[in-house]
């Protein structure tokens, strides 16, 4: 099993409280990851602040864009993955993606992983890209990646899709991996066929073991379906975690975060029809023991990676004194192993 956590790039006002982190404070903690063992950070993505966060805090957020902050942390750590959890492809354009993918992964030594999912924010997409504000985010999703494939793949590349275009892109350097993995976010059969169809993970987020089961079932079919190995696509779902000695403990300390109010937030776009009992039994909240029984549920039902979990804390010493708990405690009763579906 594979371990990451979730860096605050874009997380004040909706994981965390405004202020959080400084871009120090960032790149301490993807620093003190890689020194406990974590297999990789994740950044989340956005460009502008969600309505919910305007009317919560009186002080904007400082969102920090995932791969600049990735290209400064890549050269204080050595082989931490660095993983978008997730880029939102609908508001960018695939040239410049691309390029600025490739050239990570290149400066990095192949340490780049690209998740891409829709967004959780409808309104967030609308207000960067009011020319696009009728399309279909999953479709643009799809024309995205395989827009990316094109240009990270093909020695020139010519796309014409409903919504972008390029002639005789010619984009070097390619990444230092082959194929660079791209992961498809989400809890939608959508997601999962374009992780099938492109991609090399699977990246569902706060679902219970059962629908990573129906979902694992999902994706080797339409991965055959493609003449694709389903062996080859992860499945790497992300969780929050909120260790304490008690049950009820770690219940309340959830339960007063910032964390606990943007998971709520949530339950109108992608974690629609989740109620608030069913947040703690999904996600790795309680005692160590807890923890790690839930843990070996989710690798029996085929997860691999636990990517990008977000650790309780309202205060960076906080959120570091879970992760390290978190590693002294659990990560070692999982080495690294394949798991099949």
């Amino acid at each position: 099993m594979k371990f990451g956590l979730g860096l605050p790039t874009c997380t004040a006002g909706m994981m965390y409280p405004v202020p959080f982190a400084s871009t120090d404070d960032v790149v301490r903690i993807a620093v003190e990851a890689e020194q406990l063992g974590f297999y990789e950070v994740t950044g989340n993505d956005h460009y502008s602040t969600q309505r919910y966060v305007r009317g919560a805090f009186a002080t904007p957020p400082d969102f920090y864009e995932p791969l600049i902050t990735f290209a400064y942390c890549a050269a204080r750590t050595s082989v931490l993955r660095l993983m978008t959890g997730v880029v939102v492809l609908p508001i960018r354009d695939p040239v410049p993606l691309a390029k600025q993918v490739a050239t990570l992964d290149r400066f990095s030594g192949g340490r780049v992983i690209l998740g891409v999912g829709v967004g959780a924010y409808r309104e967030e997409f609308e207000a960067v890209r009011p020319d696009l504000a009728g399309a279909t985010r999953a479709e643009l999703v799809e024309e995205g990646i395989r827009a990316l494939r094109m240009l990270f793949e093909e020695r020139r590349a010519t796309f014409e899709g409903p919504h972008h275009q390029f002639r005789d892109v010619e984009m070097f350097p390619k990444p230092a991996q082959a194929p660079l993995p791209i992961y498809s976010s989400g809890n939608a059969e959508g997601s999962i066929r374009r992780a099938a169809r492109y991609g090399q993970g699977w990246l569902p987020a706060i679902v219970d073991a059962r629908r990573i089961r129906q979902g694992r079932a999902l994706l080797d079919r339409y991965a055959r379906e493609a003449g694709r190995d389903p062996a080859t696509i992860s499945t790497a779902l992300q969780l929050v975690v909120c260790l304490a000695d008690t049950p009820a403990a770690a219940r309340e300390a959830f339960e007063r975060s910032q964390l606990f109010h943007h998971l709520v937030s949530l339950q109108q776009s992608t974690l629609q029809g989740t109620d608030v009992d069913s947040y703690v039994a999904i996600n790795l909240v309680g005692t160590p023991d807890e923890v790690g029984r839930r843990v070996e549920e989710f690798a029996a039902a085929g997860v691999d990676h636990l990517c990008g979990l977000y650790f309780v804390g309202n205060t960076v010493d906080e959120l570091l004194a879970q992760a390290r708990r978190f590693a002294r405690e659990v990560m070692p009763v999982f080495p690294e192993r394949e798991v099949t579906a």
